[in-house]
C-alpha cells in the first residue's frame, strides 16, 4: 500500500505521522524507538493488508514532530500524553492496537497504565525494560544506586550524539549512525534502503531538552547521574518504571517479538554501562554484586509473568541470528508473526 505523511496539530504537539490503508479498518498504531523515526516502519506498512488501518507517528523531537522539552520527570509520561492527544484527535476514540519497538515498547506499555481506554492490544518489538534503561539489577529492577547513576542523559556516546548534530551520514567513524545502525541496530544485515533509515536516525533533535537529555554529577560509580530533560533521562529508572503493568485492569494481549542477537535490548546490552564496566571499557566498576550488567529480558519476562498469573495473555517470539530490529531484518517472519496477532485482535 502506499504511504501517506502528513502533520496533525494537536493539544499538545504539532506531530508527524504516516498512514497506510483505509481509516475505517482496524487500526493499528506503531511507535518507534530511540535515535529514529516512523519512517523506521514503511517496510511492514507497505505490506499491511487491506483489513488493517496503519499509522506510525513521530513521537516529539523526532522525524518530522515538533520537538518540545521533555520533562524527564515524568518517565515517558510526556510521549505517552502526546501519543493519547493524537489517538483523541486521529482516531476520534476508537481503541488501536500499539506495536511498539525498543523505546516505543515502554511506551505502549505506559499507556496501557496511563490510557488503557485506547488500547485494544500490544506487540511488543525488542522493548526496552519495563524497569528503564540502566541502572538497575535483579529481575524486580533494583536501584543499583539511589541516585540511578549509571543512566540517562550522560550515558549516550558524545561521539554518536555528535554525528547526529553535524548530520553524518557518512560510514569513515565508527560511531556515524550509519555504523552504529549497522553494527548495533541490526546484526549483520544490508538495509536495502539503509539511506532512508540514516536519514531518519539523523532527524533526531540533539539538545540537552531532547536527545540526550542533560545530566547530574553523582558520588556513585560512574560519576554521572541523571538529568531532569530528554529522552535518555525519561527513560532512566530514576524515572521510569512501569512494572504496574502487571496489575492493569484491562488487559489487552500482548505479543512479544525480539532477536536473540540484540545488542541493544539484552541481558548483556553493549549499551548499559553494567555490561561495558565487566569489561573494562568504564573504568572503576565496582563488581558484579554492586553493579552487574541490567537483566533487561529477564525483567520484561518478570513483569510479563506477574501480567499472566494476574489474569493477561501474552506469548514471547525469539528470532534467530537477528538483532534489535527484527521488522527490517526479518521482515517477512515478522509479518507471518505479528499479522494473524494483529488481524485475531481487531
Amino acid at each position: 500500500m502506499t504511504i501517506t505523511t502528513a502533520t496533525l496539530e494537536t493539544s499538545r504537539l504539532n506531530t508527524g505521522y504516516r498512514t497506510v490503508g483505509n481509516k475505517d479498518a482496524a487500526p493499528v498504531l506503531f511507535l518507534h524507538g530511540n535515535c529514529s523515526s516512523s519512517a523506521f516502519f514503511d517496510g511492514v506498512l507497505e505490506k499491511l493488508p487491506e483489513e488493517l488501518y496503519g499509522v506510525a507517528v513521530d513521537l516529539r523531537g523526532f522525524g518530522a514532530s515538533e520537538a518540545k522539552t521533555v520533562d524527564a520527570t515524568r518517565g515517558l509520561g510526556d510521549f505517552a500524553d502526546d501519543v493519547h492527544a493524537f489517538w483523541q484527535a486521529h482516531f476520534d476514540g476508537r481503541p488501536v492496537q500499539l506495536v511498539g519497538h525498543s523505546v516505543g515498547g515502554g511506551l505502549a506499555l505506559d499507556l496501557a497504565v496511563r490510557h488503557p481506554a485506547m488500547v485494544k492490544s500490544i506487540t511488543l518489538v525488542a522493548p526496552m525494560s519495563p524497569y528503564g534503561f540502566g541502572g538497575t539489577k535483579g529481575n524486580n529492577g533494583e536501584l543499583c544506586t539511589d541516585d540511578a547513576a549509571g543512566s540517562g542523559g550522560a550515558t549516550a556516546n558524545p561521539e554518536f550524539v555528535k554525528r547526529i548534530q553535524e548530520q553524518d551520514a557518512g560510514a569513515e567513524s565508527d560511531f556515524s549512525p550509519r555504523n552504529v545502525f549497522r553494527g548495533f541496530y541490526v546484526h549483520q544485515y544490508e538495509a536495502p534502503n539503509e539511506d532512508a533509515l540514516v536519514a531518519s536516525i539523523l532527524s533526531t533533535v540533539v539538545s540537552d531538552a531532547n536527545y540526550p537529555g542533560d545530566s547530574t554529577a553523582s558520588e556513585n560509580w560512574p560519576a554521572v547521574a541523571p538529568g531532569a530533560t530528554g529522552m535518555n533521562n525519561a527513560i532512566s529508572p530514576k524515572y521510569f518504571n512501569v512494572s504496574g503493568f502487571a496489575d492493569v485492569e484491562n488487559k489487552p494481549a500482548v505479543l512479544w517479538v525480539r532477536g536473540d542477537k540484540d545488542q541493544i535490548v539484552s541481558d548483556n546490552s553493549m549499551f548499559d554501562l553494567g555490561a561495558l564496566g565487566a569489561l573494562g571499557a568504564v573504568p572503576g566498576w565496582p563488581g558484579e554484586d554492586a553493579f552487574p550488567a541490567q537483566p533487561m529480558v529477564g525483567q520484561m519476562r518478570a513483569v510479563l509473568d506477574a501480567y499472566k498469573a494476574n489474569g493477561g495473555l501474552y506469548k514471547e517470539e525469539v528470532f534467530a541470528d537477528c538483532g534489535h530490529s527484527p521488522y527490517i531484518e526479518q521482515e517477512e517472519k515478522f509479518l507471518q508473526t505479528t499479522l494473524p496477532f494483529l488481524l485475531d485482535q481487531r
